[in-house]
């Protein structure tokens, strides 16, 4: 199998409706590029990561895997263009990298988040973020609409007690928690990007009229959803976040595509490991 007949199968097997569009993925618009090396080779392996750090990459080499499957961008920007990067160090010396293990790296955005049939049904659900549900023993606490896997009501914990399982079950270095620590939290969403754009807004006021307890983020900046959430814990509202950032909370979901992929390669697949990044953040806290 070439790597190139690999791809094509992924992109098979996934939905083809662009989940945030609701129009047809489009080729030539999509995030999903090879964004580098030759496809035009056999298939010796294939690795799958939330994003390929130089760490990831010399694992897939020690693998003897030639095809690395990302979500996210290998070269820190959208759309992964290289010549805005091309007289940086660090893109060189990760180019170097890159032609020493001659590899391929695809990256799957658009096709995992359409939806891939993992229910029991054979129904289609966001890749993504039912590998979140799934490494956090979630998938029956699911609530609303289930092919996002944006929010679930689970046993009551406190917002300290989220966090720390959060930490312990996604192998995390620590998080942080914003509002009350001690909120009863059973209803729990993923919100989408919290970057101080008017869906903030949209987010605190949806976790006021819908009873939701605890925000889990990707992104969360210090302004608006934050500081409602902080002013909600304060006056006894009993609301929390917790910011496990955006690498984190979707790796999981890469993780999950090993289980699957051999189904949707078929006859003749290589072997499939998910590798991971490691946590992104270290913490230095205060000595109390």
């Amino acid at each position: 199998m070439l790597i190139s007949e690999a791809i094509q199968r992924v992109k098979d097997y996934c939905c083809s409706t662009d989940a945030f569009t609701g129009k047809p993925i489009d080729p030539a618009t999509t995030r999903d590029q090879v964004t580098y090396g030759n496809v035009d080779q056999p298939c010796t392996g294939i690795v799958t990561c939330i994003w390929p750090t130089a760490g990831v990459i010399r694992r897939a080499g020690e693998l003897g895997a030639n095809l690395i499957v990302t979500h996210e961008a290998l070269f820190w920007n959208h759309g992964d263009h290289q010549d805005v990067v091309a007289d940086n160090r660090t893109y060189q010396a990760k180019r170097e990298l890159l032609d020493a293990w001659g590899g391929a790296v695809w990256r799957c955005h658009d096709y995992i988040h359409a939806g891939v049939p993992l229910e029991a049904d054979g129904s289609l659900a966001d890749g993504i973020f039912y590998g979140f549900a799934w490494k956090l023993g979630w998938l029956g606490y699911r609530t609303g609409d289930l092919f996002k896997c944006m929010d679930y009501e689970i046993p009551e914990v406190s917002g300290r007690e989220l966090a720390t399982s959060l930490v312990e079950r996604l192998g995390l270095n620590g998080t942080r928690l914003v509002g009350d620590p001690e909120a009863r939290v059973r209803h729990v969403r993923v919100p989408m990007h919290i970057m101080g754009g008017p869906a903030d807004t949209e987010a605190a006021n949806a976790m006021d009229a819908e009873g939701v307890d605890a925000f889990v983020t990707m992104e969360l900046i210090d302004f608006t959803t934050c500081e409602y959430v902080r002013d909600a814990g304060m006056l006894g509202q009993g609301k929390c976040a917790v910011a496990i950032g955006h690498f984190n909370l979707e790796e999981p979901g890469m993780e999950y595509m090993a289980e699957w992929l051999p189904t949707a390669l078929g006859e003749g697949a290589p072997e499939v490991t998910f590798v991971p990044m490691g946590d992104t953040y270290q913490y230095v806290t205060a000595a109390r």
